[in-house]
């Protein structure tokens, strides 16, 4: 390892839905001589002062993160980021107000895009700095799709199909609606009816109809799930259905749902790719959980009962044009009953071919994570880190990192429904083995990374290298 490479932060938010492709990405920088740091998001933004001077990845480019972004560059650290919703965005008008800051945008130094969908529009930003490199070079949660990786769920995915035999797969994503802690939705809960609706962080960045609209329909999707999940359990006696919430869902209503029901059961844990692999089928509505069934070759049905063209295709629109769609239950069953006997596969045909091959770049060839790697060597990141900052500067990042941690660790205990609680949810504490034994499996299905180290860092963090 070069004393002088820039480490290479890794931050982690959903840990079932990021690690695995993350830490793919933190072994091929490792292997090339990049320190890694890789965690918690909210744990490596506790110790961002602690962090030797490096590249930090960021996975969103929002408002919410203009704060961090400035702390991190004041500290001495470049920023990089993909867009990690860019598979499935909003119209061009609301995606840049929600998903885009003109003041974040203007602190990344490399945009790494999943495909060519995404740098035609990234490149419509009408502030976008003109000097901000766009990459084409797809993603490593692509990467984990593609054949040379996907035996590393078959152990996974045997397992459970050894436990729940055949089922049907229902992937939801009702966090606007349904949120695991309520400001995290569309709207803040109502404190006064008389007061005006206010965004919540789901939210933040839509227009009020925009959003109303939205609320709407999901609202009415979600009531169309509810009825949907017994009626499965009813319509298909020899499957098991299995629902699996969205990460950031609240999942007591589906807990409910199943207590009412013989055969289904709630479940969370784990990457998605196994449950995928393991099904019989998915039932989603608009979710990414789509596009990756698709490319797995898993058959996936859009499930469509309350249309809303503009939100159902122009919003959420990939995954279900990558899928069968049914527009009511009677339909569902048919398309299901015939998967179920083997009659149809997985949809396919040349128009969705191409649409996967627009938004979805290094399906084969070179992985993502080594064209990103390609970028960042390309640019010096691995012989020397970026330029120190002057001392106010870097006392300044200092002192707001430590007011900004003991701010955030305050409102992560706050009673009732907290932060905390939430983070646990979706980063559960893991060992510096459980690392290991990831690694190993990559590392056996690639033929490297036999040399790779991993220490803890500090709570919820690790260090890899070689």
């Amino acid at each position: 390892m070069q004393d002088s490479a820039s480490t290479l932060i890794i931050p982690v938010e959903s840990q079932v839905r990021e690690l695995d492709a993350k830490l793919l990405l933190a072994c091929f920088a490792a292997e090339r001589g990049f320190p890694v740091i890789i965690g918690s998001r909210a744990y490596i933004h506790f110790q961002a002062a602690s962090i030797p001077r490096g590249v930090y990845l960021a996975k969103s480019m929002r408002h919410l993160s203009n704060l961090m972004f400035l702390i991190l560059r004041k500290l001495g650290h470049d920023i990089v980021a993909w867009e990690e919703e860019a598979l499935v965005h909003p119209p061009a008008e609301t995606y840049f107000t929600l998903r885009l800051s003109p003041v974040t945008v203007r602190n990344v130094s490399h945009v790494f895009a999943w495909g060519q969908e995404n740098v035609d529009l990234l490149k419509n930003y009408p502030e976008l700095p003109t000097n901000l490199p766009i990459h084409v070079t797809g993603n490593p949660r692509g990467d984990m799709l593609r054949s040379e990786l996907r035996p590393y769920f078959d152990a996974v995915a045997k397992a459970l199909k050894q436990r729940y035999g055949n089922f049907i797969l229902i992937n939801t994503n009702f966090s606007d609606v349904n949120p695991y802690i309520p400001n995290i939705g569309l709207f803040l809960p109502a404190q006064d009816l008389q007061q005006p609706k206010r965004l919540g962080q789901s939210g933040a960045g839509m227009s009020m109809a925009f959003a109303e609209g939205l609320h709407e329909h999901k609202l009415a999707v979600l009531e169309d799930f509810k009825q949907l999940i017994p009626a499965l359990e009813n319509a298909f006696p020899d499957l098991n259905i299995i629902v699996r919430p969205h990460p950031s869902e609240n999942q007591k209503l589906y807990h409910d749902i199943a207590a009412q029901c013989k055969r289904v059961k709630v479940i969370t844990e784990g990457n998605v790719i196994p449950w995928l692999l393991a099904s019989e089928a998915l039932v989603h509505n608009g979710c990414t959980t789509g596009l990756e069934a698709y490319v797995l070759g898993v058959p996936a049905v859009s499930y469509l009962a309350t249309l809303n063209e503009f939100y159902d295709y122009d919003f959420q629109g990939l995954p279900t044009k990558l899928s069968h769609q049914c527009f009511n239950f009677p339909q569902l069953q048919e398309t299901l009953s015939r998967i179920h006997n083997g009659e149809i596969g997985a949809a396919d045909g040349k128009e969705r071919l191409d649409l996967i091959n627009y938004y979805l770049a290094a399906r084969n060839g070179p992985f993502a994570c080594e064209r990103i790697l390609d970028i960042l060597e390309a640019n010096g990141y691995k012989e020397k880190q970026p330029s120190a900052q002057s001392t106010f500067n870097y006392l300044q990042g200092w002192l707001y990192t430590k007011v900004k941690t003991a701010l955030t660790y305050l409102n992560m205990h706050k009673p009732g429904p907290n932060r905390s609680a939430y983070h646990d949810h979706r980063f559960p504490e893991l060992s510096v083995s459980d690392i290991e034994h990831k690694i190993a499996h990559l590392g056996n299905l690639l033929g490297r990374f036999e040399n790779i180290h991993v220490e803890q860092f500090s709570k919820h963090i690790f260090k890899i290298s070689t």
